[in-house]
């Protein structure tokens, strides 16, 4: 009964990587990056689509506790963006389904996820980043099965 989320394209993808790594954007900085993303990767772009494809890039972020946020300066009343990560408090359902452990490889899975170019993540390197986990070590084995879990419950297809 849930939505499927609109695809993520790599403009997506693009945006999101120059957002987190500007940390605050302003909004005419913001669209600008929206034109440029959209004909660089040769996606449909509509100049009043921002919003629309920011809600895109969210939906996705979801299952990450991130979004990004458009924020209204006090100062000057424009509008700026910047990527967020949700209180713990908004951690949804899906925290008490899954220990911090394998929660925190999902986040990785799907740093992965987001960063690559075609929208996915190869088993291989997830496996490796089960060594990489700040919570604790996990096992190959173990990160094998907590995968299976993911796909099972539907937060990854394989």
């Amino acid at each position: 009964n849930t939505v499927m989320a609109a695809q993520m394209t790599n403009a997506h993808r693009r945006f999101l990587q120059v957002l987190m790594s500007n940390g605050i954007t302003e909004g005419s900085e913001a669209r600008k990056l929206h034109q440029h993303c959209c004909e660089t990767d040769k996606v449909y772009y509509a100049h009043n689509k921002l919003d629309d494809f920011i809600s895109t890039i969210n939906s996705h972020l979801q299952p990450l506790f991130m979004q990004i946020r458009k924020g209204i300066s006090e100062d000057d009343g424009r509008a700026h963006y910047a990527v967020v990560n949700l209180a713990e408090t908004e951690v949804t359902k899906m925290a008490s389904d899954y220990t911090e452990l394998e929660l925190e490889l999902f986040r990785k899975t799907m740093d992965l996820i987001i960063l690559s170019e075609n929208g996915f993540a190869s088993s291989t390197d997830i496996l490796n980043l089960a060594d990489q986990l700040k919570t604790k070590k996990m096992k190959k084995k173990e990160a094998e099965q907590v995968l299976k879990v993911f796909v099972e419950d539907k937060w990854l297809s394989e």
